[in-house]
């Protein structure tokens, strides 16, 4: 049925207009101001000043790491790798479909509630690989009607065959507008000669997401056994192709850098997960000055966005300045997430236009100080994303956040995700 919004305050990030109409139902059919609405056959909806804003998109997460959350393992890292040895790598070999199906489910429940709408995930299991990302899909995308890119981390740790497979799986079963796939690798330490030529062999045109020097051991170990940098490695064999997610990349040096640009790559921030995991950061003001593509994640460390934008400001003012970086520069790397998504799902995304899916978010701000065309971005980074609940949140004309809860459906589904994660801890306190 068709609906129409009207007396919000709209902000797409391009055009902000005070008093606003939108008209939608999958897509967007009609936006403009107040003095331009003409009651039709829609139904009308006062917003009554509230805001209306594209909803978010997640650059890189890991989903299954929801069930992380209060787990407590024995845990003394002393470095990066042993914090892979130590939770991550026990936790993804021990995960099943039902775990998997279900941490989807939960996951979208919690992404909805923060505004996220679309993810880029990265993910790995150990038990019954192939089926896994038709699991998280059933879970993200099916039922919890999120838009989603997967891929499945091919690593040396578990069965190549069952890796690629898995891989290209997701690659031949799109949904258009809702699921597309990607190539998923891991990291180079975790990746041998002959891995990386299988994944040449199974890889065609699409493009890979991999993380790429997180942390120093990765660009030690890619010297020390093979006499090149990481970059160079994975592109020796042939594997960068255009539209490739480089994640991370906090150990990059500038060359590595200027073949990523000249292969058409885009390199994922999660400069949270990088402070957490101490593992250095990346040089923000760099990737700007050489114009590196770059999209912004949370590298699984939550289920929201907007904390993630500010620390990505905040590092870059801490590195080059104040007046280094902008919040107009850190707009367009908002933006760019979005276009990389809406690339690959084949669906315009990201901004309150006719013809772009009705993807968006509701939420009340009354602001204490005059809102304009020219610091309405500052309102909401300063005002609002510190701790950021919509009200309400549509994905495709559907709202799924209602009164800042997801619908009961949901609600009830993703309750039963306590369940799995005791299974989950249960097994992971045996192998202890």
């Amino acid at each position: 049925m068709k609906t129409a919004l009207i007396h919000c305050a709209l902000f797409d990030g391009e055009i902000f207009l005070p008093d606003a109409f939108v008209v939608f139902e999958d897509t967007i059919e009609a936006v403009g101001p107040m003095t331009d609405f003409v009651p039709g056959d829609a139904r009308t909806v006062d917003l009554r000043g509230e805001w209306v804003m594209p909803s978010f998109a997640v650059g890189h997460t890991h989903v299954y790491s929801l069930f992380a959350r209060g787990l407590s393992l024995p845990f003394s890292p002393k470095s990066f790798t042993d914090i892979l040895d130590q939770l991550w790598w026990k936790i993804d070999r021990r995960l099943d479909r039902d775990m998997i199906r279900q941490s989807g489910i939960s996951a979208a429940a919690e992404f909805l509630r923060h505004g996220v709408t679309a993810v880029v995930d990265h993910h790995a299991s150990g038990q019954g690989i192939r089926g896994s990302l038709r699991a998280l899909r059933e879970g993200l995308v099916d039922i919890g009607g999120l838009r989603a890119l997967l891929c499945f981390e091919t690593s040396d740790r578990f069965p190549l065959t069952d890796c690629l497979a898995e891989n290209r799986w997701i690659l031949r079963h799109p949904t258009e507008g809702r699921l597309a796939g990607m190539f998923g690798l891991h990291a180079s330490m975790s990746l041998s000669e002959a891995t990386l030529k299988a994944v040449k062999r199974n890889l065609g045109d699409a493009p890979i997401h991999v993380h790429v020097a997180e942390g120093p051991e990765d660009e030690e170990a890619c010297l020390r056994q093979y006499g090149e940098r990481i970059v160079h490695r994975l592109d020796r064999h042939g594997l960068l192709n255009p539209g490739s997610l480089i994640v991370h990349a906090v150990h990059c040096d500038e060359d590595e850098l200027r073949l990523l640009k000249a292969r058409g790559c885009v390199v994922a921030l999660n400069v949270t997960s990088n402070l957490n995991n101490a593992v250095g950061l990346p040089d923000i003001d760099r990737l700007v000055r050489m114009e590196i593509p770059v999209i912004i994640g949370n590298d699984g460390l939550s289920t929201g966005i907007t904390s993630e934008w500010q620390n990505v400001h905040f590092l870059a003012h801490h590195q080059a300045g104040p007046a280094g970086f902008s919040l107009g520069e850190l707009k367009t790397m908002i933006d760019a997430t979005w276009e990389f998504v809406s690339q690959r799902l084949g669906v315009r995304l990201g901004r309150i236009r006719p013809g772009y899916a009705a993807d968006f978010l509701v939420f009340p701000y009354d602001s204490p100080t005059p809102v304009d065309s020219k610091n309405v971005f500052g309102h909401l980074f300063f005002g609002l994303f510190p701790a950021f609940l919509p009200r309400e949140v549509y994905v495709g004309g559907k709202r799924l956040i209602h009164d800042y809860q997801p619908l009961p459906a949901l609600k009830r589904r993703a309750a039963a995700s306590s369940l799995q994660a005791q299974r989950l801890w249960d097994d992971l306190s045996r192998e202890e």
